[in-house]
Order: structure tokens, then sequence, then C-alpha cells
């Protein structure tokens, strides 16, 4: 089973050529819904994701590029039930990105959820993802998983996201996109893809600038990329993928909740941030390789490498509720990283017996070395000749997976697997001697774990399937939470490597239904019990410390309706209920005067929405081209920290995003405009947890436009 597709009549198509809208093969493969996307990441082969016991979602090229500035990850993947995806109005930090609230807490990057673009992972040894690598506009789908089946890769809990690029088109074609909207943003993207022989190629480079919404959030973001796939053999073919980006952004920190919720200074800054100029420059280079051969018809063998570079420097604020002007207000940090890894597949297809099955047996290891260098600035913006940190950071892991599925009967197929994950952090310091030393802080830890996961699917009737899984899941510390045993004695505290690793028990019923040929439903109900959660100690100043928490609960429901109606109207809604609670009771620091409160039994875990909505009513008339949508939001209220003395409110907004395609003979041009937040409501768009100055608030734009051009040409 079973790919429902609904398609334009004939005539309806023929109508649309006539009057210059899309050709006859291009309004069809357009207005093709396939309403049961094959995906890969779940089992690494392709299947339909209707047949598998999994949480899993694809978010298509149409809903990543429409109406799109195709920069974060947030515009996407906020339709995506189970995940939360949340645009902080500035591009110093990658977009807060969790899944069942795991990686709420996080601040900086993402993590307790693995990121990968087409099988080349974007996470670190340690479990810290930076999505912000890839260009959204060279990819064509992100699979989504969640669920106990996210375990099967390794460091990290709350589920996997997995971006493919566009393959190469047959023509050759050539394009260009022009962007510009409120603050004065600004992009330009230019594309060239096609195929020559037994060599495909697409090449993509795009510049973004933009004064953003709030003071102090400018930027301006360079990006290239490059894939080839080289086809050697009818049993073997190379494919490299090469990404780089250089980016400069500066950072409005957040708001108090009385600058925050008031109409005057929703857009301002603390003076903190100005005092600092706080900020980060930043560049990435990676070049990934995916060599697939084919030993037979049952056998594939896969070998992923990977290698790059990474330079990151942020000034942060050392006196975040500072109203004067002092000598020094700043601080340096800067990272250079160097990383590589990679990962080695055996696929097996067969029977074992009359039964049908497949099996998947792989190694991964991966290892980066970050050299840190943290220094005191002045007022000036020179230098301090003040250090407070000086050190390597190095990660490691070396991973064994299997993965499985057994067709018990032609209704009944079992998926199984385990991974067995080992992963080391080692700090050498060399910063030991000199004023701020605290001697020699060098040291290492090492986690290690197998998680289980088996899952089943019925396939009840042609119409329905009904699937459970459980399995457990892993979840080491990153380095940016084992950096400091405490932020309230100085930059030069020691790591903190006596951090343990959370464990988690994920158990997942779920359905998935075709109510008629073209409506589509998805149903979850999920449980994840959680020991040693790792939760935010403190936040001062741009420093955090973190400690574990004992045991957690998250239970929820994850529900999605996709149909496609009669006279070109489409339908998407997507539900997440997420009660996310602590457990067990904990002492927490309260504010940056090390003050501390309990955190009881029950409490919501920060960060975390109880309840979140999306929805969106579609419509094209192809005779002339025309599309658009209107999208609405809404979001639970969400506490800022572990005590829950704190919240923003809820909200709902509404967006529409409209535009015209026409194709004149090997021409095909695109119009479109977006408006957000139609009725300008002010709402908190993100929050930073337990920040010890109270600045928690991250205020959303209001009402802004955004306008789009494109041109392709086919050879």
């Amino acid at each position: 089973m079973r790919a429902f597709v609904f398609r334009l009549t004939p005539a309806c198509l023929a109508i649309s050529s006539a009057f210059g809208g899309l050709s006859v093969a291009e309004a069809e493969e357009e207005k093709t819904l396939t309403l049961s996307p094959v995906v890969v990441t779940a089992t690494r082969q392709a299947q339909n994701s209707f047949d598998l016991p999994v949480a899993i979602d694809v978010v298509s090229e149409k809903d990543i590029k429409d109406g799109q500035l195709q920069m974060q990850l947030s515009e996407s993947l906020i339709r995506v039930p189970g995940i939360t995806a949340q645009n902080r109005t500035q591009q110093s930090q990658d977009p807060q990105i969790s899944s069942r609230g795991f990686g709420s807490r996080s601040s900086f990057g993402v993590r307790g959820v693995r990121v990968y673009v087409d099988g080349i992972p974007l996470t670190m040894p340690d479990g810290q993802g930076q999505p912000g690598v890839i260009d959204l506009s060279a990819i064509k789908s992100i699979e989504v998983m969640r669920g106990p089946f996210s375990s099967l890769y390794g460091n990290s809990s709350g589920g996997v996201i997995q971006m493919f690029t566009a393959d190469a088109p047959a023509t050759p074609t050539i394009g260009a996109t022009t962007m510009f909207g409120s603050y004065d943003t600004k992009r330009n993207i230019l594309e060239a893809a096609g195929q020559l022989e037994s060599l495909e190629y697409s090449l993509n480079v795009s510049n973004f600038e933009s004064d953003g919404y709030r003071t102090n959030s400018s930027s301006n973001k360079q990006m290239a990329t490059a894939k080839f796939r080289f086809k050697l053999n009818e049993d073997t073919r190379v494919t490299t993928l090469i990404n780089w980006f250089d980016q400069e952004a500066q950072d409005p920190l957040g708001l108090n909740r009385a600058r925050a919720f008031a109409s005057a200074t929703r857009d301002k800054v603390v003076p903190a941030a100005l005092f600092a100029n706080t900020s980060v420059k930043r560049d990435h280079t990676q070049v990934g390789f995916n060599i697939e051969h084919a030993l037979n018809e049952n056998n594939k063998i896969s070998f992923i490498p990977y290698v790059g570079t990474r330079r990151n420097a942020q000034i942060l604020t050392t006196t975040a509720t500072a109203t004067t002007l002092g000598a020094t207000n700043a601080r340096l940090s800067e990272i250079e990283r160097e990383f590589y890894g990679a990962d080695l597949r055996w696929d097996n297809f067969g029977n074992l017996g009359s039964l049908p099955y497949q099996i998947t047996l792989g190694l991964t290891y991966g290892k980066s070395t970050d050299d840190r260098r943290d220094t005191n600035v002045l007022a000036s913006g020179a230098p301090a000749n003040v250090q407070n940190r000086l050190e390597q950071n190095i990660s490691s892991n070396f991973d064994q997976y299997i993965q499985g599925k057994l067709s018990i009967t032609p209704t009944i197929d079992l998926h199984a697997g385990a991974r067995h994950t080992k992963v080391k952090l080692e700090v050498q310091d060399d910063f030991t001697t000199g004023a701020g030393s605290n001697g020699n802080n060098s040291g290492s830890a090492e986690y290690q774990k197998t998680t289980p996961v088996i899952g089943l699917i019925w396939k009840a009737t042609e119409t329905l399937n009904l699937y459970a899984n459980f399995g457990k899941g892993f979840e080491t510390p990153t380095f940016i939470e084992a950096a400091f045993d405490n932020v309230t004695g100085g930059v030069a505290s020691r790591p903190n490597l006596a951090l343990k690793a959370a464990e988690s028990r994920n158990f997942e019923l779920g359905a998935k239904a075709f109510i008629t040929d073209n409506i589509r439903a998805n149903l979850t109900l999920f449980k994840v019990d959680t020991d040693n959660e790792i939760v935010t100690r403190q936040t001062v100043s741009g420093r955090s410390s973190y400690q574990n928490a004992g045991q957690t609960k998250r239970t929820g429901v994850e529900a999605s309706v996709d149909a496609n109606l009669d006279n070109n109207f489409t339908v998407f809604a997507s539900y997440t209920l997420l009660n996310a609670k602590f457990e067990d009771p904990f002492v927490t620091v309260i504010n940056a005067a090390g003050a501390t409160g309990i955190v009881n039994s029950g409490n919501r875990i920060p960060g975390t929405y109880k309840s979140q909505v999306y929805g969106e009513v579609a419509w094209r008339y192809p005779a002339l081209g025309f599309f658009s949508a209107l999208e609405a939001r809404h979001n639970s209220e969400v506490y800022v920290n572990d005590i829950n003395i704190d919240k923003a409110p809820s909200y709902t907004i509404y967006n529409i995003r409209a535009g015209l395609e026409q194709n004149l003979t090997n021409w095909r041009f695109k119009e479109f405009i977006r408006l957000e937040n139609i009725t300008d409501k002010d709402y908190i768009g993100s929050v930073r947890v337990n920040d010890g100055n109270s600045l928690f608030f991250e205020p959303a734009a209001g009402r802004n436009y955004l306008l789009g051009l494109s041109a392709q040409y086919k050879f």
C-alpha cells in the first residue's frame, strides 16, 4: 500500500496551459498530493511512511519555499506535531527547536534532537547541533521523526531532523530569486543544476541581510552549497556535498517583563547589550561524501565520511543589568573547531523462510576538537589583558547499531533495533597559571549506553494502520552544559564533568488512517520517563551552569489531518498536547545573586508549551498560476524557569501568503507576498530559560511583510 493521490482533471490542466499558467506536466506535478510520502530516516531505507510504526512527518519543498524567507528551520517546522520551533526574531542564535520537550532548555544551538543533511550529521558527538549550516533554498524535503526509534541515531532522546538536498534535473537549469521585506530585509539566491553524462550537479549561493525587528539585531549571512553525484558504474555512485557560510549578527539579548510587555520598549534592548555590542561572527565549512555500492540485489554497503571546520567569536555582556557604561562590559568567547567522522553501513534484504525481512548493521565514529579562548573586552572594544579561559574541548563517539524489519504476516510487521553509544568528553586546560587562573582543570568523562527499541504495526485494513513501540533513550551533556560548575564565581570556574547522562524510557501508541482517498489523519499517544534530566541551574550574563534534576515525565498527544478537497482547496492542521513535568523536587538558583529556591514536584519543564495548534487553508487557481494560503498558529502559555514563578502568555497569530507563477517557453517566473502577524499582535516569540537576570523574554515582530521574485530558465 499505498500512496493515495488526487490530480486535477485534464481539462483543468489544458486551461492552465492555455492561459500561461503551469504547463500540463508541471501542473500535474505541482498538484499531485501524496498523502503517504516515502521516508528514509525511520529505517534508513526508502519506505512508505504509512506502513511504519513511527511518528514521522515530511515537510515538502513547497512548504519550505512558498512564501518563505528560507533562512531558519522554524519557518517550516511549526507545522509538525510534537515539534516546538520558535522564531527568535534575530540571527545570532539558531532557532529554539525541541521535540516532545527535549531541547527546550537550549540557549545555544540545538540539543536533545539530532540533525542531519543527506545522512551527514550536523550534530557533534556531544549532542550539540547546528542546523544553520544549511541553506534551506537548497533543500527539497525535511523528515522529522519523534519517539523511541530516534535512539537508533545515538546520543539523542527527542527526535531526528533530516534535510534532503534537491536532486539535479535532467535538463540544465539556472535560476535567481530576490526577496525584500520589513526591517530592510534582503535576500538573493542564485542556482544552477543539471546533468552531464554520468555527473549530476547542483550549485547554490545566497546572501542575506537585515536590520532586524529589535535594536541591536542586524545581521548578514553568505552561504554556498554544492552537490555532485557521480555514477561510477551500474552498482556504485558517489555523492559529494559541500556547505559553507560566513555570518555576522548582533545579539539583542532578552528583556525583562517590564520592557518586553511595554509597546514602547518591546523592540528595544537592555543598555548592557549596547554597552557590550553583543554580537557574533562565525564561519563554517563542511564536506561530506556518500559512497553507495550494491554488492548484489540483496546487499548494499554505504560509507559516509565527513570533515569540517567552524570558527565562532561571540561578544557577551558581563554586566547584563548595567545602566551605565563601565570600564569592562563584555567578554569575547572564541571557538575554533575541527571535526570529522564517518558512518559505515551494510543493508541486507531477503526472506527468512517465507517471511520478508531487511536488516541494517552499522558503525559510526565522530570527533570534534574545540580550541576555546575567553578574554575580557574594554569599553573601547579592544581586548583587555584579562584572560578567563584557554582550553581544548575534545568530544568523540564510537557507536554500533543494528536495525531490522520482519514481516510476520501480510498484515503485521515487526521492527526492532539497538545501538551501543560511547561518548567521551575531555578538557585539556591550558590556563593553569597567572592572574585569574584556578589551577589545572583538565579532566574527562565517559558515557556508555545500549538503547534497544522495538515496534509493531498492524495493517488492520487497507486504510487503517495501528502501531505500538517502546525504546530507551540516552542524552549526554554537551560541552556547553559541562563548561561551568557555577557562574557566580567568575568565568574561570571549573568544568562540570560530574554531570550524568539523562536516560529515558519511551512508550508510543499510534494510528494512521485514510478517512477518504484524499484525507489522511495521524494520531499518536506517548509517554516518556526520564532519569537524571539535565536542567539549567543558573544563567548569568551569557554563562550557564547545569545540574541533574532527578526524574521527569512527558505525556502527550500528537494529531494531524491533511486533506485535498474539491475546487483546488487543501487543508492541513496539526495539534500537540504536552504535559512535561518534574517528578522529583530539587534546589535551583533563581537569580544572579545566587539565591536558591525549591522546584516542586509537578512543576512544568520551562520552555515547553502545553498545547500548540497549526492550521492552514490553501487555494490554487491553476489557469492563472495563482496560489494562496491562510495560516493560523496558537501556542499556550509557557513558563520561563524551573521554579515556575514567571511565564509568557498564550498567543494566536495569522499569516497570509499568495503568489503567481507563469511559464513562457523555457522560462518560469514566480512572484509572492507574505504578510506575517496580520493582526499586529504583541506576543513573546521565544524565552530564555532560567535567565539569572530575569531577561527571559524575546518579543516577536509585529505585522511585517516579505516580497519575492524568481526566474528560472531551462536549456
